[in-house]
């Protein structure tokens, strides 16, 4: 800031109780600054921007290489004062300002290890000889995309394992679930009929867990992690259960991220069996995390736009999608990526 302009921001209204936007909703805020003396301005402007972009270091040798890749959504720009010949007076000023966010399927905001997808407003204020005073702040968007059919759809996976050296007979464990989308904070119900007809006792175990995929110059960064893990009771040997667990997904848990071009969020539920001196048999499901907004944090529209600028406005508006980049896909086309090795070895 300077002299002349000591304090100068930018905010947003609170459109909920969550504080979160979506697709075609409405965001209005305000410009403030306070000027010490009568000064001139050359223009004042806002702008709304969402973008997603990742970036990661890899070594080979002595040789460190950088893989960067961006995405932009969109960028839209309103003026308040642009002519290069207005004065304001000694005091505080507010300027009111509306964009609609754009109505197209825009992935959520996120943050991980090597990527982010961000939406901001940004204020700038020219002076002629001056320094810009600029200011911003951050805005989350979530996807509230529910309808797909392959959300609801029921899971199903069977397997069966020989066993080998200290232990004899065979296993098999076959594992419903009743759908693939889930919310925020919702409990996976987990049906499984186990059939141990091994000479020893088995578990069955239950792993949430998170991939987060990042692309670059025809590269990919995989990040996982465990979200939780829980035991079940132990399965005598020649005898069959039907065992049902409850798996909640915790509140705080990102919601998926699968229609971004350069950045994944998927998450997998892993139902295996502890059999001691010898591998695991397992199944693993796909589970779409949903946004657990309610529908009482609806916005409701402005009634007082001010300086309003929507996406379906002329003028200055921007709207950016880079012109070799294709739209990011729907949720069904993406769900679950080609298999691949992450860094741990995970699929």
């Amino acid at each position: 800031m300077t002299l002349t302009i000591p304090n100068f921001s930018v905010e947003y209204n609170l459109a909920n109780r969550s504080n979160v936007f979506s697709s075609g909703d409405y965001i209005t805020g305000r410009v403030a600054f306070e000027v010490t003396r009568d000064c001139k301005i050359d223009s004042l402007w806002v702008k709304m921007k969402g973008k997603a972009k990742v970036r990661w270091f890899e070594h080979y040798g002595k040789t460190v290489v950088v893989y960067k890749n961006k995405e932009k959504y969109f960028s839209i720009k309103t003026f308040i004062f642009q002519d290069g010949n207005n004065v304001v007076t000694r005091g505080s000023h507010t300027y009111p300002f509306t964009f609609q966010i754009p109505q197209v399927n825009l992935p959520s905001s996120f943050k991980g290890s090597y990527g982010k997808i961000k939406y901001t407003l940004e204020a700038n204020l020219s002076r002629s000889m001056r320094t810009d005073c600029k200011a911003k702040t951050h805005f989350r968007v979530i996807n509230k995309r529910h309808s797909d059919a392959f959300l609801t759809s029921p899971q199903q996976g069977i397997t069966e394992k020989k066993m080998n050296f200290f232990s004899s007979g065979t296993v098999q464990m076959e594992v419903n679930i009743e759908k693939t989308g889930f919310f925020q904070g919702e409990g996976i119900k987990v049906v499984a009929y186990i059939l141990n007809r091994s000479s020893r006792g088995i578990r069955p175990k239950y792993c949430l867990y998170k991939k987060y995929s990042y692309f670059a110059s025809g590269k990919r960064r995989v990040e996982t992690k465990n979200i939780l893990k829980e035991v079940g009771e132990s399965i005598p040997p020649s005898a069959g259960h039907s065992v049902t667990r409850i798996i909640s997904i915790p509140p705080t848990t990102c919601a998926s991220i699968l229609n971004c071009n350069i950045i994944k969020a998927e998450y997998r539920l892993k139902v295996y069996l502890d059999v001691k001196y010898a591998s695991d048999p397992e199944i693993k499901f796909p589970v779409v995390v949903l946004p657990s907004v309610q529908a009482s944090d609806e916005q409701q529209l402005p009634t007082k736009p001010g300086f309003e600028h929507n996406s379906n406005m002329g003028g200055n508006m921007n709207f950016m999608q880079e012109p070799n980049s294709p739209l990011p896909p729907i949720y069904e086309d993406c769900m679950m990526y080609p298999p691949s090795t992450g860094l741990d070895g995970k699929s």
